[in-house]
C-alpha cells in the first residue's frame, strides 16, 4: 500500500540570480560576520586551481550514471576514484569555532538550460510526508493573513535574519536562503559506506574516517572552493551539481538572468517540532490513554495525558522506537531504523493514576515459566480447564501450582483475572522471598552517607557552610516508603581533603566523635558503631556536628584532595553494615593528593578534531574501573556534586557515578550568591527522590528476537544482566533488539522487563513491566507506528557510546548516513512514486531530521576548541542515563513567548519555534532545555512590560547582575513566575534562571539553544541540513 502526505511544492521554475537574496557575485566574505557573533574575523578562501568542480553536460538534463556506486559491496570510497566532496581541510583552514558562514560563499547555482527548467537543490527540495493526501503549502493557521506562504522578495542581507522591525507583519521573519550545508563542520567528508541496522558497528566503516588526497592539483580549502565563474562566485553544489563523480543537470550560462526571481522555501513549510507537539496535545491531551490494545502508539512525551493499565506497561515506563516490528531480520535491516526500547523502571506515576499493585504469592514466591524464567504476566495463556499454561514467551507447558489454582471460563480466561493483577495489568510488583536476597538473608533498609571536601577552595567559596545548613533541615525529608511515619533510610558522615575524617553521631553521645584515617592507601572504617545511624534518634549530636565542621576547618590552607580513596571508605562502610546506599560526594578539584586514583590534568585541545579526541572522552584506567565493580556489588551509588575552578577530568571522575546508577551535578566557577540556590534545589531532588537499591534488572523476549545492547547508567557482568546499585525515578535504560528468528504477525513481539530490587524500606521486591508489540511484513506499518523522540534518545545514546572508539567525524557521517538510509527506505518502499526533486518523508518521522541535525551539534559531538572538555564530558555522561521526555527537550527547547499572554488563563503560551526569526526586538521569550532556563529580553520590550517583571522603568536601568525575578505583586509578574514555578517542578533537575537581554554577550549562550539555526561551534541550520539529507536520500536511491 502506498502512502503519501504533504507535500510542500513551491513555485521553484528559475533559478534566482544570486541564490535567494545573495547580491550577485557573493563570492567574497561580508562585510561582517553574522550577528550575534561576537569579534569572528570574516574569512575569505583563496582561489584553488581550476579543475577541481569543473561541470559536466548531459544530454537530457539528468544526472548521468554515477560511475561508482556509493554503497557497492567493495568500491574504494577516496583515493583515485572520483570525489564527491572538495578536497581535505588544509592546514590554512579556518578554526572549527567560527560560524560556518563563510563556507556558503561561493554557492550561486548556474542555471539550467531555458528549455530544461530544471530546479535548484532546496527550489527541487519539495516535502512530503507519508500517509495522507497531497496538499500544496499553506502558511500555518496561527500566522496573520499579512504572510503568504513564499516570500517573493529575496531579503538584501546576508543570509541572516535581521532583528529589526519585521517586514509583513510579526510572524513574517527574514529568512535565510536556502543554503547548502555540505561544508558544514559537521558534515565534512562522505558519509561511510551502507551500514547496518544498528548505527555503530564495532571499528569504522573502511575510507569512512578521512579522506586521502584527490588527484593531483587538487588541495584546497575544506569547504567550497570559490572559482572564478563569472558573475555569480562559484558553482552550487547541489544534486544536479556536475563535478568529478558528481552527475548533474546544471548547464547553461545567460539563461540565468531568464524569468522572474524565483520563490524561496518559507521556512514555516518544512516540518515544525512545535506544529507536532501541538497537534499531538489537540488530538489526545486530556484524555485517557487505555493499554489493551497490542502495538499502539502512544501519545508523544510531551501531551498532556492519563494512563488506564489495561495489560501493556504505561509508556511512562516503556517506550519503543516503533511500536510495529519487522518480521525478519532482512527487513530490519533494509530500512535500517534501530528497534529499541526506552525502560524507565521507577517512573513517576502522577497522582491520578493508579500506583502499582505489590501481589504476594507467599513462601513459595513469584509463579514463573520453568523454562525462560519469565513471571507471570497476561501474556501466559491457561490451558487443559486451568491447571495448566502455557508460556508466551518460549511456549513452554507449565503446571499450575495448586495454591494458584482457578477454573476458565468460557472464553478460556481465568475466573479471577480481573482480581489478580499480575494476569491483568503491565505493571505490577511481586513480593521477593528470601531466594532472591544476598546471601538468602533478609536485606536491610539503605543508607545516605554525606562525604564533603573541606580543602581550602570548598571553605572559602562557602560551600561547606551551606551543605552543613542545608542537611540540617534536608534530612527530615529523606525517602520513604508510603503511608510510612518516618524513613528508615540511615545517615553517616565524613569529611575530606588530602586525609579522611569519620564521625561517630551515635544518639548516646554528648558531642560527635571525629576519627581520622590518614592511610588513604589502604582504606578502612575507623568505627563499627556509631557511624551510619537513624536522623531521627541522633538528630541532636547531628546538628551539633553540621554546627562544627564549617568552623573547625576555618583555617585550613590545605588544597590537595583525594577522591577514589573518599568512595572506597563509602563501599567499605556500607560493607561493615551490610546494606546497600547512596554516597553523596561534594568535591572541588581534581584529586591530586599522593592516593590510589591519583589524576593528571590530561586536558589538550591539540587532539580536538583528530584520531585522538576520543581519548578525552575515555576514563583513565585501572583504579576508577575497580572502584565501579565494588560499588555494584555492595549496592552503593555514588552522587558526585562538583565545584570545579578548572579542568577536573570529568570523563574520569564521573565514571563510578555513570556505572552505579549516580548522577553528576557540575557547577563551574561556584559562587554562594549566585549559583546557592541552583546547587541546594539539585541537592533537595537528589535526596528525597524515589529510589531503589542493589538492582538488578534483565529483559525478556519472545521468540524470533532478544536484547543486544544497553546503554545507560548502569553496569554489566555479563550479556544479560543489567546491575545499578541505584535506580531512580529520573533513569532509563535504552535497549537494542535484533532477530535471531522470524517473528509471526499474529503473535506479535512480546517483551517483559523485570527489575529486582531493595526498597528504602529495606524490603527485597521484583517490579515487572510487560509490552506487546505489533509485527509486519510490510515496512509501510513500521514507519507508520514509529516514535520520533524515542529514536532520537536511542541515536543520541549509541552515537555518545561510539565516540569513546571512534572519531567524531566517523560517527557524525555514520548518523546521517543512517537517517539518509531510513528515508531513501520509505520512499523507496512505501511512498507513493513522485519526481526525485521530492522530499518525502514519514508522517511519524517527519521532525526526525530536526532533532538528528540537534544532535549533530551537541558539545559532545562538535569538536570546537571553544568548548570545555569537561562540559563536553559531563553532558555525554548524563545523556547516556536520560529517559525520552529528557532527550526530546534537550535537542528541542522550548521557546516561549511571554509579551502577550493572557494573565487570566493557566494555559502557557504555545511555544514557537527554537529559531531566531522568532525572536521580536519588542518581545520577551523563556527557552529551557531542562538543564538551562533563559529568559530573554528584546532590545524594545515595552516599558510597562519591564516595569511589571523587574520594577525598574525600562531595560536601561535592570542592573547588570539580576539573578531572580523579583516577587512583586500584579498579574503579569504572578504568571510569569507561576510558569517558571511549574518548569522547575516538572524537571528532574534544577534549572538555574539567566536573565539575557538582545545584544548582550550573554547573550550568546542563548543563542546556542536555538537548534533550528546554524550552530555557534560548527552546524547546520535546520533548513540546510534538510537539503543535505535529501541530497544523501537521493544518492542512496540512484
Amino acid at each position: 500500500m502506498s502512502q503519501q502526505g504533504y507535500v510542500a511544492t513551491p513555485p521553484y521554475s528559475q533559478a534566482q540570480p544570486g541564490m535567494g537574496g545573495y547580491p550577485a557575485g557573493f563570492g567574497s566574505s561580508p562585510a561582517q560576520p553574522l550577528y550575534g557573533h561576537y569579534g569572528g574575523q570574516p574569512q575569505s578562501f583563496p582561489t584553488p586551481l581550476t579543475g577541481v568542480m569543473k561541470p559536466v553536460s548531459s544530454p537530457s538534463g539528468m544526472p548521468p550514471p554515477q560511475v561508482s556506486s556509493q554503497y557497492g559491496s567493495n568500491v574504494q570510497q577516496n583515493g583515485a576514484n572520483p570525489q564527491r566532496y572538495p578536497a581535505p581541510p588544509s592546514a590554512a583552514a579556518p578554526p572549527y569555532g567560527q560560524p560556518p558562514h563563510s563556507q556558503y560563499h561561493s554557492m550561486a547555482p548556474q542555471a539550467p538550460a531555458p528549455a530544461q527548467q530544471l530546479t535548484n537543490q532546496m527550489g527541487s527540495m519539495n516535502l512530503g510526508y507519508g500517509p495522507g493526501p497531497m496538499q500544496s503549502p499553506q502558511a500555518p493557521p496561527t500566522s496573520p493573513p499579512a504572510q503568504q506562504p513564499f516570500q517573493t522578495s529575496p531579503p538584501p542581507t546576508m543570509g541572516h535574519s535581521t532583528l529589526g522591525p519585521p517586514p509583513t507583519g510579526p510572524h513574517s521573519p527574514q529568512m535565510a536562503p536556502p543554503q547548502l550545508p555540505l561544508a558544514g563542520p559537521s558534515m565534512r567528508g562522505p558519509p561511510p559506506m551502507g551500514g547496518t541496522g544498528r548505527p555503530f558497528p564495532g571499528p569504522p566503516p573502511p575510507g569512512a574516517g578521512g579522506f586521502q588526497q584527490p588527484g593531483p592539483g587538487a588541495a584546497g580549502p575544506p569547504g567550497y572552493p570559490q572559482q572564478p565563474q563569472g558573475p555569480f562566485g562559484g558553482q552550487m553544489a547541489g544534486p544536479g551539481m556536475a563535478g568529478p563523480g558528481m552527475s548533474g543537470p546544471f548547464q547553461g550560462g545567460a539563461a540565468q538572468m531568464a524569468g522572474p526571481p524565483q520563490k524561496k522555501l518559507d521556512p514555516d513549510s518544512i516540518p515544525s517540532t512545535t506544529q507536532v507537539t501541538e497537534d499531538d496535545q489537540a488530538k489526545r491531551g486530556g484524555q485517557v490513554y487505555t493499554t489493551n490494545l497490542r502495538g499502539q502508539v502512544p501519545p508523544l512525551v510531551t501531551t498532556d495525558y492519563t494512563v488506564q493499565d489495561q495489560g501493556n506497561a504505561s509508556p511512562r515506563f516503556m517506550r519503543c522506537t516503533t511500536y510495529s516490528f519487522p518480521c525478519t531480520a532482512d527487513l530490519a535491516k533494509q530500512c535500517q531504523v534501530p528497534l529499541g526500547a526506552i525502560i524507565k523502571p521507577f517512573a513517576t506515576v502522577p497522582k491520578n493514576e493508579t500506583p502499582l499493585y505489590v501481589v504476594n504469592h507467599g513462601e513459595t514466591g513469584p509463579i514463573r515459566c520453568n523454562r525462560c524464567k519469565a513471571y507471570m504476566c497476561p501474556n501466559m495463556q491457561f490451558i487443559d480447564g486451568g491447571r495448566r499454561y502455557q508460556c508466551g514467551f518460549c511456549n513452554c507447558v507449565n503446571e499450575v501450582p495448586a495454591f494458584y489454582f482457578q477454573h476458565l471460563d468460557h472464553m478460556g480466561r481465568r475466573v479471577d483475572l480481573y482480581e489478580r493483577p499480575e494476569l491483568s495489568l503491565g505493571s505490577y510488583e511481586f513480593e521477593a522471598t528470601l531466594d532472591y536476597c544476598k546471601n538468602n538473608k533478609p536485606a536491610s533498609p539503605p543508607a545516605y552517607i554525606f562525604m564533603i571536601d573541606v580543602s581550602y577552595a570548598n571553605i572559602k567559596s562557602g560551600l561547606v557552610r551551606l551543605v552543613c545548613g542545608e542537611l540540617k533541615t534536608l534530612l527530615d525529608n529523606l525517602p520513604r516508603e508510603d503511608g510510612a511515619e518516618s524513613s528508615m533510610v540511615k545517615v553517616g558522615f565524613v569529611t575530606y581533603n588530602k586525609i579522611l575524617h569519620f564521625y561517630n553521631v551515635k544518639s548516646a553521645l554528648a558531642q560527635p566523635q571525629m576519627m581520622v584515617v590518614s592511610d588513604t592507601a589502604e582504606m578502612f572504617v575507623p568505627l563499627l558503631d556509631g557511624f551510619l545511624v537513624n536522623f531521627q534518634e541522633s538528630r541532636a549530636v547531628i546538628n551539633n556536628l553540621l554546627d562544627q565542621i564549617p568552623d573547625m576547618f576555618a583555617d585550613t590552607n590545605e588544597s590537595e584532595t583525594v577522591f577514589a580513596p573518599v568512595i572506597q571508605a563509602g563501599v567499605e562502610a556500607l560493607k561493615t553494615a551490610e546494606c546497600s546506599g547512596k554516597l553523596f560526594i561534594f568535591h572541588s578539584s581534581i584529586p591530586t593528593a599522593e592516593a590510589p586514583g591519583k589524576l593528571k590534568n590530561r586536558d589538550d585541545k591539540k587532539l580536538i578534531n583528530t584520531e585522538k579526541e576520543k581519548t578525552l572522552f575515555q576514563p583513565q584506567k585501572g583504579v576508577y574501573e575497580q572502584l565501579s565493580k565494588d560499588c555494584v556489588s555492595q549496592g552503593c551509588s555514588v552522587d558526585l556534586f562538583v565545584f570545579p575552578s578548572q579542568y577536573v577530568d570529568i570523563a574520569t571522575m564521573g565514571d563510578v557515578p555513570t556505572h552505579t546508577g549516580g548522577s553528576i551535578f557540575k557547577y563551574s566557577n561556584f559562587q554562594v550568591e549566585m549559583d546557592g540556590e541552583h546547587f541546594l534545589s539539585d541537592l533537595r531532588k537528589d535526596v528525597e527522590k524515589a529510589i531503589g537499591f542493589d538492582a538488578i534488572m534483565r529483559v525478556r523476549t519472545s521468540t524470533g528476537f532478544r536484547a543486544t545492547n544497553f546503554f545507560g547508567a548502569i553496569h554489566m557482568n555479563n550479556t544479560t544482566d543489567v546491575e545499578m546499585a541505584a535506580v531512580d525515578c529520573d533513569k532509563a535504560v535504552t535497549v537494542e533488539f535484533k532477530h535471531d528468528d522470524k517473528l509471526s504477525e499474529e503473535t506479535g513481539a512480546l517483551m517483559q522487563c523485570a527489575l529486582l530490587y531493595t526498597t528504602v524500606s529495606g524490603q527485597r521486591r521484583l517490579r515487572i513491566h510487560n509490552l506487546s508489540l505489533n509485527c509486519s511484513a510490510q515496512l509501510s506499518e513500521l514507519y507508520k507506528s514509529c516514535e520520533t523522540d524515542a529514536l532520537i534518545n536511542f541515536f543520541a545514546k549509541s552515537a555518545y557510546r561510539a565516540m569513546l572508539n571512534q572519531p567524531l567525524k566517523t560517527v557524525r557521517e555514520i548518523l546521517v548516513n543512517q537517517t539518509a538510509h531510513m528515508l531513501a527506505c520509505y520512499r523507496k518502499n512505501c511512498a507513493s512514486p513522485s519526481a526525485a526533486s521530492q522530499l518525502i518523508l514519514p508522517d511519524a518521522m517527519k521532525v526526525f531530521p530536526v532533532y538528528l541535525n540537534s544532535l549533530l551539534k551537541t558539545g559532545p559531538l562538535v569538536g570546537s576548541a571553544e568548548l570545555s572538555t569537561d562540559d563536553r564530558a559531563h553532558q555525554r555522561l548524563i545523556t547516556t542515563a536520560m529517559g525520552v521526555e529528557d532527550t526530546q527537550l534537550l535537542l528541542y527547547p522550548r521557546l516561549v513567548p511571554l509579551h502577550n499572554m493572557d494573565v487570566a488563563s493557566d494555559v502557557v503560551p504555545a511555544p514557537v519555534r527554537c529559531s531566531e526569526e522568532r525572536l521580536t526586538e519588542t518581545g520577551m521569550f523563556l527557552l529551557e532545555n531542562g538543564r538551562s532556563l533563559f529568559l530573554w529580553l528584546g532590545q524594545a520590550c515595552p516599558p510597562e512590560l519591564v516595569q511589571s517583571i523587574f520594577n525598574v522603568p525600562s531595560l536601561a536601568h535592570m542592573p547588570a547582575d539580576l539573578r531572580s525575578l523579583p516577587v512583586l505583586d500584579n498579574p503579569q509578574s504572578k504568571k510569569l513566575r507561576s510558569i517558571i514555578d511549574s518548569l522547575l517542578d516538572q524537571r528532574p533537575s534544577a534549572m538555574k534562571l539567566l536573565i539575557v537581554k538582545q545584544k548582550d554577550r550573554s547573550e550568546m549562550l542563548f543563542r546556542q539553544h536555538l537548534v533550528e539555526d546554524k550552530g555557534l561551534h560548527g552546524g547546520a541550520s535546520y533548513m540546510d541540513f534538510l537539503c543535505y539529507v535529501h541530497r544523501e536520500i537521493r544518492q542512496v536511491l540512484t
